[in-house]
């Protein structure tokens, strides 16, 4: 072997690690932006890649995820936001707030959220069917069905003069949306509303304390994440305090909650991993409609109304899609 083929050789053997490491990179990046803790509602995460998976796209095999997670403190998801748009990820997926952060962050890479406000009024897209810009989703019209669930919780209780409404106040324009919704809602009916804040266990301990005192005739919770991760303890600690609840999932009417009224939230995870597998196949968030949920479902906890004490009219529990006996 000649000096030349030796030294030819030699530098073959020393790139090659280098372009083993970039094959095994070479694949797209997802950030996923979430407001949660890691561990809250694991289910959410598995149908989000679920969506993935059905789509071709398996984390570690052909696409890598990066999370972040602001565990329930939104003032941390600018940052979180600004860490992934510097790794240059290809697409984002977030939920609720975190996309308000994500969009905040950057207005050239692809957002798909999941949230359950309105995303033309809060800001997020242009429009419904041409969203404009880097941004696109799934919504679960949440705020929409706050009042739905307040007239629903009416029918149950028509004798209340008070209503009491839980709001997450860290989201500041979701909030204001929410509160400014129930509040005329309460008083069409008939109702006093009065507003209570939450965005921490500690809080919601406080809260139901109150609600002993002020002893309101029932009450309604403004969706939220933090509160979606936490439908089994607010249906638990509602019938425990023997308080009348709404709130939008099934596991709070299973838990104890006396209805609830609203969507599947894991199909709406499992729709942004579609939306994000065909970004990633070459779509543009500017020209991918904006997806609404489109089934709705009414769960009440008989067990519960025994409880309470309520009895429920007839005509509510035909139009229910579920009975908790």
């Amino acid at each position: 072997m000649s000096r030349r083929e030796f030294i030819t050789l030699l530098s073959a053997a020393a790139a090659w690690p280098a372009e083993v490491c970039a094959q095994r990179t070479a694949v797209p990046e997802i950030g996923f932006l979430g407001s949660r803790d890691p561990g809250d509602d694991p289910h959410l995460l598995d149908a989000w890649r679920e969506g993935l998976k059905q789509a071709g796209y398996v984390d570690g095999r052909n696409v890598a995820i990066e999370y972040r997670f602001a565990g329930n403190r939104y003032d941390r998801l600018p940052t979180l936001a600004a860490d992934l748009v510097q790794r240059r990820v290809a697409v984002i997926a977030a939920n609720g707030p975190a996309a308000l952060a994500a969009k905040a962050a950057t207005a050239t890479i692809p957002i798909v959220f999941t949230a359950g406000f309105d995303p033309v009024e809060i800001g997020l897209v242009a429009s419904l069917n041409r969203p404009g810009g880097n941004v696109t989703g799934h919504s679960i019209l949440d705020v929409e069905l706050g009042p739905k669930r307040l007239e629903v919780l009416r029918e149950l209780v028509p004798t209340a003069t008070v209503i009491a409404a839980l709001i997450n106040p860290t989201d500041t324009r979701r909030a204001a949306i929410i509160e400014s919704n129930l509040e005329a809602t309460a008083r069409a009916l008939g109702m006093r509303p009065h507003v209570l804040h939450a965005s921490t266990d500690r809080d919601l301990d406080a809260m139901f304390k109150v609600l002993s005192q002020l002893r309101p005739g029932g009450l309604v919770i403004g969706g939220d994440p933090f509160f979606n991760s936490r439908t089994q303890q607010l249906g638990s600690q509602s019938i425990r305090h023997a308080i009348p609840a709404a709130y939008q999932f099934r596991t709070f009417a299973e838990a104890g909650g006396l209805v609830s009224y609203g969507t599947d939230l894991a199909d709406s995870y499992f729709q942004v991993g579609i939306y994000v597998s065909r970004i990633l196949k070459g779509e543009r968030p500017a020209d991918m409609p904006v997806r609404r949920a489109e089934k709705f479902e009414m769960i009440i906890n008989l067990r519960t109304a025994q409880v309470l004490g309520v009895a429920v009219p007839t005509g509510l529990l035909a139009r229910a899609d579920d009975v908790i006996e």
